[in-house]
């Protein structure tokens, strides 16, 4: 009987490890599919980017005063580190992999993923606001949580097709101990009788759009394991009509102390 029973408990470890290959396998996926749906605003933007190096690089061999070649390299500088930012934070996105989690600053690992997004809520008419509280720490797996809200805002954008406005904000919750991300939008909401599924796996409230994004029902069911993995919680509330506001909760963590050797080296 017990050779019968290391045997199951066998199998049943080989199953668990096989489920957990596949949902980081999912997890990547979906975080391919978020990347994939701002892809088109990420190449204009460059393309932007680009444009502007150009032209003010013609402008300094044009211009002989020191002035007006000052201003070009200025110009030209600003632009490259934009290029660098968003470059650094898609690769940094896409190549985090692992549960490896440690306290990290919220606000910047949200401004982090609004640097990407940037460009396509332009590109969409949808205004951004942030109210982004500072020193407010949760330990956490940077490249998953980042996936989480850059799921949202692209769900949020989604929802607006119209344009609209976005509202994403940072703050601590000390009387819960908790650190709160929300992302708040004006678009079409969700009605009240799909508002208890929307965790479900692959229940969704909308369609592929004309490329196929969107409408698996894989998204918020994957954003809610990753929350739930963190000891956390998720929290939405819906208007039809009004809007949408979802309200990520993460435990708070101290900020790591910086040696003093390495504060006097950085100065």
């Amino acid at each position: 009987m017990s050779g019968a029973n290391t045997g199951v408990s066998t199998e049943v470890a080989e199953l668990e490890a096989q489920v957990a290959q596949l949902r980081q396998q999912l997890l990547q996926a979906q975080k391919m599919v978020s990347i994939g749906a701002l892809s088109s605003s990420m190449t204009h933007e460059f393309n932007n980017i680009l444009m502007t190096v150009i032209n003010y690089a013609k402008m300094g061999l044009r211009h002989k005063l020191p002035a007006e070649r000052e201003k070009a390299f200025e110009k030209i500088l600003a632009a490259g580190q934009r290029a660098s930012r968003m470059t650094t934070g898609m690769l940094a996105f896409a190549r985090a992999k692992g549960d490896h989690r440690e306290p990290l600053n919220v606000a910047r690992l949200v401004e982090d993923v609004l640097v990407l997004v940037e460009k396509d809520l332009q590109m969409h008419r949808v205004r951004l606001e942030t109210h982004l509280a500072p020193e407010v720490y949760a330990e956490i797996n940077a490249g998953q949580v980042q996936q989480v809200i850059l799921n949202l805002i692209v769900n949020a954008r989604q929802a607006m097709s119209g344009g609209g406005n976005l509202t994403v904000s940072v703050r601590r919750s000390p009387e819960e101990n908790f650190a709160e991300i929300t992302v708040r939008d004006t678009g079409s909401g969700i009605p009240a009788d799909k508002l208890p599924h929307i965790f479900d796996p692959f229940f969704t409230t909308k369609k592929p759009d004309e490329r196929g994004q969107g409408g698996t029902g894989l998204g918020l069911s994957l954003c809610k394991q990753v929350i739930d993995s963190h000891r956390g919680r998720v929290r939405v509330e819906s208007v039809p009509g009004q809007g949408t506001a979802f309200t990520i909760k993460l435990p708070l963590a101290v900020a790591p102390i910086v040696h003093q050797n390495a504060a006097v080296k950085a100065s």
